[in-house]
């Protein structure tokens, strides 16, 4: 169900459209801020649960496959093989493409190995960027309130700008998020934009 897209310059093209590929939390890791973002911790994006939302996002903009790049990855590797699964995978065969190497070890994984990974679909139309350092994922491309609302339902829990900084960045900070960081978060990552509100 699963396949490693080739190492290619169109390949990274497609993530760079949609992404910032150098920034880094709490930068503005996306190309265009949609205005209509929720944060989850970041190991919950790579196990078998969250699978089914990445689905339905992909599915909202009539992507037939969910993308995945891991940016870094621990052993010091700069850039892993990219991943395509289908949106008919199951959440096991996303677990096997995340959670074993292609020789089967799991140490070697994505999940053990990835410290940045970015997920989108062909159309570029929406997005997940996680990183393991300050523990946090982040999403964009909600087609509405309504939409995203009942997907944070379904699949949460997510938390707006002002509540992940709180909740999954204060523990990381060891209680305190520093100033600089929290004022950059919010101003990326607040709803301002003219878009709907973005804490759930």
């Amino acid at each position: 169900m699963s396949e490693r897209l080739p190492e290619s310059g169109d390949v990274r093209a497609h993530w760079a459209s949609v992404f910032d590929l150098d920034a880094r939390l709490p930068e503005m890791v996306f190309r265009t801020n949609q205005g209509d973002t929720l944060f989850c911790e970041f190991d919950a994006l790579l196990t078998p649960d969250l699978w089914p939302a990445l689905c339905a996002m992909a599915q909202w903009h009539g992507d037939r496959h969910v993308e995945l790049l891991v940016l870094e990855a621990g052993d010091g590797t700069a850039l892993m093989p990219a991943l395509s699964l289908s949106v008919e995978a199951s959440e096991d065969d996303y677990w096997d493409a995340i959670g074993f190497a292609p020789d089967g070890d799991a140490l070697d994984s994505i999940t053990i190995m990835a410290n940045v990974v970015a997920v989108t679909g062909p159309s570029g139309m929406w997005g997940c960027w996680g990183e393991r350092d300050p523990e946090v994922a982040v999403f964009q491309g909600f087609p509405d309130a309504s939409a995203r609302d009942a997907w944070g339902a379904a699949f949460g829990p997510f938390l707006g700008v002002d509540e992940a900084l709180e909740a999954y960045l204060s523990p990381v900070f060891r209680g305190v998020v520093p100033d600089w960081y929290a004022v950059a978060m919010t101003n990326h990552y607040r709803d301002e934009t003219g878009g709907f509100e973005s804490s759930a």
